[in-house]
């Protein structure tokens, strides 16, 4: 390595204390040489599919989903939802390699420099987890308020973690505050001598959404744990000295080991890889998912639904195949209200069974067919996406999770609140649906109108 291992000196009166370590001992360097391997193959993208992922990329036109998705990296063996399976394997190679390390480097006084190197790599990694999930906060991308589909569903029809996030969605000056707190520990991570104070804000923050994706049963858990392990042995470099200081009040100086640089082509490439990854993470991300805040946020599809139709509606006449259905909680088959989105999302609440879409782990994907937050973790209503001609008036319509059910409807409005619905259903029924707009106002709307100490009447 080109460069110089140096310890700045600690002086005080009576003489010099050094702050440079000596000899490791032999179990931490067994320690070390598994760490080493097992945090490397962590961090360190060696996944060709990151880089399928990578050359995928329209870097003409790059998305703070794209950056999002990069970040996210974490290497698998298995298909699927991510497990802790993936772990183990790492941590199996990790172990056998550091036997075979341990066999060739047997005469290996110390690994400071390797140490201080490894440090980096999960500096960075794991800045790049925070500042990621930070931006999609600080501007409230990831939980955006409840659609008018979410407000007309019974509470006990969402799962827990739908109703985490709606809760979150409804107060998007608490979601940016915990966006800050994540940036803030994120870009704290891109300084060594701040490190540690990023490890103690990021620790306990997310120690917290890690408790709450298993307490809300989200999809995220293990990479909140991922992070967690990231910061936990980032904090550890520095846990003995503070423990030494904060609880025995014993004199404790730090450990400033760092490398100098003695080639200006090593000075030069060390600042152009800090200052890419600022540019990348930080410069373009913010400014892409600010832009996404105001023009293209990737929760709700964005396809404009029938123009003036938004809202809650009664279904005043059901008639399946020439039988008028009177209206019943019991019945399996009858319709009990329709919500027309903004964006073309139709929602029915009726009773049949219906497969619930579970996914629950973040991904940022702007094909409106792709888009699932609307339908994720709820039941109660069956979701549609459409296809809209308004020369035929005619609507396609597309169960968003079985795609299998499908339904034609031609359409009327006599009057700016009556929606008539006549084709076939699913099984080719035939269907003729008569329905009425409903003026409803919700309360959690109408208390922002007048703020908290206002007056609220519905």
């Amino acid at each position: 390595m080109s460069s110089a291992a140096i310890y700045e000196a600690q002086v005080r009166s009576g003489g010099a204390v050094a702050s440079a370590p000596g000899e490791w001992k032999p179990f931490e360097k067994v320690l070390f040489r598994i760490a080493f391997i097992y945090f490397v193959i962590q961090c360190v993208p060696l996944d060709w599919k990151f880089y399928r992922q990578v050359f995928q990329i329209n870097w003409l036109n790059l998305t703070y989903g794209d950056i999002f998705e990069l970040s996210r990296y974490q290497l698998r063996f298995f298909s699927g939802p991510d497990t802790w399976a993936n772990w183990a394997v790492i941590l199996l190679i990790a172990i056998v390699g550091g036997i075979v390390w341990g066999n060739r480097d047997k005469d290996k006084k110390e690994y400071n420099q390797l140490y201080y190197w490894l440090r980096v790599i999960v500096r960075y990694r794991l800045a790049a987890g925070l500042i990621a999930y930070g931006f999609i906060k600080f501007f409230p991308l990831q939980a955006p308020p409840p659609s008018l589909s979410n407000l007309n569903t019974a509470y006990g029809d969402f799962s827990a973690w739908k109703l985490f996030a709606l809760s979150l969605g409804v107060v998007p000056d608490y979601q940016s505050f915990l966006g800050l707190v994540e940036l803030a520990g994120g870009l704290l991570l891109l300084h060594r001598r701040t490190t540690t104070l990023a490890t103690l804000i990021i620790i306990p923050f997310t120690g917290n959404v890690f408790i709450s994706n298993l307490a809300y049963e989200g999809g995220e858990y293990i990479y909140s744990f991922y992070l967690i392990v990231l910061a936990l042995f980032l904090f550890a470099f520095d846990a003995n000295r503070l423990n030494n200081l904060l609880t025995l009040g014993k004199p404790t100086f730090p450990n400033r080991f760092k490398p100098v640089f003695t080639q200006n082509n090593i000075k030069q490439a060390r600042i152009a890889f800090k200052g890419a990854f600022v540019l990348f993470f930080v410069v373009i991300y913010g400014y892409k998912s600010y832009a996404g805040y105001h023009n293209y946020s990737y929760q709700y599809p964005t396809k404009p639904g029938l123009a003036q139709a938004a809202g809650l509606y009664n279904v005043e006449q059901f008639v399946l195949n020439g039988d008028t259905l009177a209206y019943s909680p019991l019945d399996p088959v009858r319709w009990k209200d329709v919500v027309f989105e903004n964006w073309a999302t139709l929602s029915i609440r009726s009773s049949p069974p219906a497969v619930i879409d579970s996914a629950n782990v973040e991904h940022i994907d702007f094909d409106d067919a792709r888009r699932n937050y609307e339908q994720a973790g709820s039941g109660g209503r069956h979701y549609y996406s459409y296809e809209h001609d308004p020369a035929s008036k005619t609507l396609k319509l597309t169960n968003k999770v079985d795609a299998s059910d499908r339904l034609t409807l031609h359409y009327s409005r006599p009057d700016s609140t009556t929606i008539l619905l006549s084709g076939v259903g699913k099984s080719n029924d035939s269907l003729y649906v008569a329905l009425k707009k409903i003026n409803k106002k919700y309360l959690f709307q109408e208390v922002q109108k007048v703020g908290r100490r206002g007056e609220f009447k519905l």
